[in-house]
């Protein structure tokens, strides 16, 4: 065999646990995982399928090459690859297999990620689907992927339903259906040829060698995981089926309805009770509450908290713990291709509850040591405060603790410094609070937090999360503004006063909308404050400080809802699907300061990769460490300003815990 470079490849499997519940980490390390087909490409040359499930062996060539750091191996979705490859060497070939980092780690078990390249994370980062056959279709590619795929994994890769017609078996064989077989051996080498066609179609837009480091360390940080307390999982399982059960209960007896959950038969009981709604959400539920009769107010309360999913998150935890209760594969590198941010995945830290209990250490203790009874006592509302214990499930191993750290107001500091706001940047290089000094610069008086004036900063916040990136009256509702008491008149005046006190911030967006409009009209490069805008082949890249570029798939000039000119591109849209997306100047803006404040989170996880980080949400990263290590240090070292963004002024805060929770 000639001498191998690169790899593509592509692997149909077979496990018992469900890949979706519980993640590919998982399903790989169940025991009756297994490889069925291994379709590889070597060097770009002819597809081969190797037939495990019938007896094929993979060459020795082609497993050498595995774990020979100088040949890349790409596939579309990597990670699955990689993680399915790991387990099956070292049950295998296990003389051959070998991992990364340093033994007090826990990455172990995996494949180094450096050898490795994702075509998926490519076709992201162009801006394109995140799925092979969307990106198929995108790109218009002669050779698509079979749709009868998805059929034959079910037949083949899942266990199945054990009837007469089938004897009573519990899983498909090839033998079984040998027709099946040949096509789905088809379909394996088709989806290489998908991925090759996909790298052919990109080559002449390279993902800078930056990005690929960051994918890498990525890979590195779900290979780690995050530990469970898993005592508190499954006991707060426990309690919420308890308390559930208890408030069912209540609620039936209050209502004496067959089925309370219902919303048509709860509206029902409403209506004859002389409340009349249209819904019963949450927001809806809330405004009832503050006028509804005693009786009726109880109900609806009951109700709140039967709806409250807390346990979700629990079960989501047991799904994805691996067998050293360790949670991995919990981020999509490039989830979020307009920005390249990173989205969750399985249990979703991103949008995890808030912890506002004073208490909360009590309160775990009581679920860890499983004392419903004390618990009830204390605790008026059960599902409420599992809710607020959902963090908490999240530990250090044992000797070890967590140093959770956070950017301070990062994209508010992105859009300074990149508008050349001059009052903004003075005030956090003087370490001041930015609510206050907007409002203080909005209403033209001093503006303190518990001081004089202090009623001002909740206006000055509001405006500050609602109003940067072109937001107006619609905005600030949208964030809750009358809610926290401002008036409808009052709100006008206060989208007027922030853009009249951000003057460079208002030029920045329609600077930027210009730009946009001259490269896509006449397809010439375009500059405005050290942004590049660019046309190539009918994409149009913007360049960031950091080197890294967004791509927006066929841009053109339409025609916005007011008659005015917009930009539109093609994209993944609200509805999921791939369509024609509308924008404009401040939604651009937004864009690349959410992609400036990611590559700088990016750039602090490169200076602390010597750390073991185990996860990370938005602006915050989690470490795990030893009880020596100094919270001051790694604040320090997050805080440091990327050398591509001279003259923004950075700060990272941290705390120490024991368990993760929101300090």
């Amino acid at each position: 065999m000639e001498k191998i470079n690169t790899l593509s490849l592509d692997l149909e499997t077979y496990s018992d646990v469900d890949l979706n519940k519980c993640g590919v980490y998982k399903y790989a390390e169940s025991p009756a995982f297994e490889i069925l087909l291994f379709g590889v490409s070597v060097n770009g040359g002819e597809v081969e399928v190797y037939d495990l499930a019938r007896g094929d062996k993979v060459p020795m060539e082609i497993i050498e090459a595995l774990t020979d750091d100088t040949v890349t191996k790409w596939a579309y979705n990597a990670a699955f690859e990689r993680v399915c490859l790991s387990s099956w060497m070292r049950r295998n070939y296990p003389a051959h297999f070998y991992s990364y980092s340093i033994n007090e780690d826990t990455v172990g078990d995996y494949l180094d990620p450096s050898a490795w390249k994702c075509s998926m994370i490519w076709a992201a980062y162009m801006g394109l689907p995140l799925s092979l056959a969307d990106v198929g279709a995108a790109l218009g590619l002669e050779k698509q992927k079979l749709t009868e795929g998805k059929e034959l994994i079910r037949y083949f890769c899942v266990p199945c339903k054990p009837t007469k017609a089938n004897g009573g078996r519990t899983r498909n064989l090839p033998e079984h259906d040998m027709e099946k077989w040949e096509t789905f051996k088809a379909y394996n080498k088709r989806d290489v040829e998908v991925e090759m066609q996909i790298q052919s179609r990109l080559s002449k837009f390279p993902v800078p060698d930056l990005v690929w480091e960051e994918y890498h360390l990525d890979q590195e940080i779900n290979d780690r995981g995050i530990a469970l307390d898993m005592e508190v999982v499954e006991n707060a399982i426990a309690f919420d089926e308890k308390s559930k059960a208890a408030l069912a209960g209540k609620m039936k007896e209050l209502t004496e309805l067959e089925n309370p959950n219902s919303v048509q038969q709860m509206k029902r009981w409403l209506a004859e009770n002389g409340m009349e709604v249209d819904s019963l959400g949450k927001k809806e539920v809330k405004e009832l509450l503050k006028t509804a009769p005693p009786k009726l107010a109880d109900a609806l309360t009951l109700r709140q908290q039967l709806a409250k999913s807390s346990v979700k998150k629990y079960q989501a935890m047991k799904n994805a713990a691996c067998e050293d209760n360790r949670a991995r594969g919990m981020f999509q590198f490039y989830g979020a291709n307009r920005t390249g941010r990173f989205a969750g995945r399985m249990i979703q830290l991103q949008n995890l509850p808030q912890n506002h209990m004073p208490d909360l250490e009590q309160a775990r203790e009581l679920v860890k040591a499983r004392d419903y009874d004390t618990m009830e006592m204390l605790y008026d509302d059960i599902p409420d405060t599992l809710s607020q214990l959902i963090r908490t499930a999240f530990v250090p191993r044992k000797g070890m603790k967590f140093i959770v750290a956070d950017f301070s107001a990062i994209e508010a500091r992105v859009i300074a410094w990149l508008a050349g706001e001059r009052w903004r940047l003075k005030v956090f290089e003087d370490g001041g609070d930015i609510y206050c000094a907007s409002a203080s610069q909005m209403f033209h008086v001093p503006v303190e937090k518990h001081g004089v004036n202090g009623h001002l900063r909740q206006k000055g916040k509001i405006a500050e999360l609602a109003l940067g990136y072109g937001g107006s009256v619609g905005a600030l509702k949208s964030m809750g503004a009358l809610e926290m008491g401002l008036s409808e008149e009052e709100l006008q005046p206060l989208v007027s006063a922030w853009r009249e006190s951000n003057p460079h911030i208002t030029t920045l967006w329609w600077d930027v909308d210009g730009a946009v409009k001259e490269c896509v009209k006449k397809r010439i490069p375009t500059e405005t404050h050290g942004i590049r805008f660019t046309y190539q082949s009918g994409m149009m890249f913007i360049m960031l400080p950091s080197g890294r570029r967004l791509s927006y798939v066929k841009p053109r000039i339409g025609l916005n809802q007011f008659g005015g000119e917009s930009v539109t591109y093609m994209g993944v849209g609200g509805t999921k699907k791939w369509e024609r997306l509308e924008s404009y100047g401040p939604k651009f803006v937004e864009n690349i300061v959410q992609a400036i404040s990611r590559d700088i989170l990016c750039y602090a996880m490169r200076t602390l990769s010597h750390c073991f980080i185990c996860g990370h949400v938005h602006d915050e990263l989690i470490i795990e460490c030893s009880k020596g290590v100094s919270l001051d240090a790694v604040c320090e070292q997050m805080g440091r300003t990327p050398p591509w963004a001279d003259g923004l002024k950075l700060r990272a805060d941290g705390y120490e815990c024991d368990f993760y929770k929101k300090d």
